[in-house]
């Protein structure tokens, strides 16, 4: 039955990891509905997010190997540049990561409260992109075409990204959801930032996942349940493949505020949960 439960919670985790709708608040939500709590509910979270890191590389295969390609050059061109980005997007998590490891440890602990308020927070984010974006678009079309940004990303947009990045440890906020909105609020171009949020996560779950397993192997007493890890795993893998594809196509068509009310929905329903309970 654990089998199942983790495969339960590894769809979830691949489906909300790409849409704007947080997977750690649902990963949160959905312990609680299944009442399973792994043992190693933090070594199981980064797990699923591996999985889900996995799926990234598959779909932007193509495109980390022209990253790599670009960065031997060992020219300042366009591939050098968009990884110093994600090197500079990193710093903000790097900090929160190093520093507030175990305070980060505590949130993920049922707090269904917590969950609730910070979906809210997602949903206005994504409610307020979607207004600006119909401003924006106005705006542009009534100016001349030498005084429009090119949407690229700029150092200090990466940098300001980077910062959500590092805000979206807390379950309930969206990674893909706060970045991406993020992006978007700065001008960036929506294909442009679609590929930036998915690669710059890259770095840091694969570098808190080899984290979390130095920590394992330095504490053998611990015991860890390979077959749900497993399972888990592999679901999150294969739903992470069809969520990534999907949120592409979303972004491109510009359709993340429909997920703001799908967020205020959820969030009520874990606010009103944890009040009654």
């Amino acid at each position: 039955m654990e089998v199942i439960k983790a495969i339960i919670l590894g769809l979830i985790q691949g489906l909300t990891e790409f849409l704007p709708v947080s997977s750690s608040g649902h990963i949160e939500l959905g312990k609680v509905i299944l009442n399973y709590n792994p043992s190693e509910s933090l070594l199981f979270t980064v797990v699923l997010h591996c999985a889900t890191v996995l799926s990234t590389i598959v779909v932007f295969r193509n495109d980390i190997l022209e990253i790599i390609k670009g960065l031997f050059s060992f020219k300042w061109n366009e591939e050098t540049q968009f990884a110093a980005k994600i090197l500079l997007s990193m710093i903000p998590v790097g900090i929160v990561g190093v520093l507030f490891e175990s305070q980060v440890e505590a949130f993920f602990n049922e707090n269904i409260l917590l969950v609730g308020l910070m979906l809210w927070f997602t949903g206005c984010l994504l409610y307020l992109t979607g207004y600006v974006e119909q401003k924006q678009t106005a705006k542009l079309a009534a100016q001349s075409t030498a005084s429009k940004r090119d949407g690229k990303i700029r150092f200090s947009d990466a940098l300001i990204i980077g910062f959500m990045q590092a805000v979206a440890v807390l379950p309930g906020i969206s990674r893909s959801g706060s970045t991406i909105a993020t992006g978007l609020l700065l001008g960036v171009d929506r294909e442009r930032i679609a590929r930036f949020s998915f690669l710059m996560v890259l770095p840091p779950i694969l570098g808190a996942t080899l984290l979390k397993l130095k920590d394992f192997m330095e504490a053998p007493q611990a015991t860890i349940d390979i077959i749900p890890l497993t399972a888990g795993f592999i679901a999150a893998f294969i739903s992470g493949l069809v969520a990534c594809l999907w949120m592409i196509d979303l972004v491109k068509r510009g359709k993340l505020i429909y997920f703001a009310f799908y967020c205020f929905i959820v969030g009520a329903i874990a606010i009103l949960y944890s009040i009654l309970t």
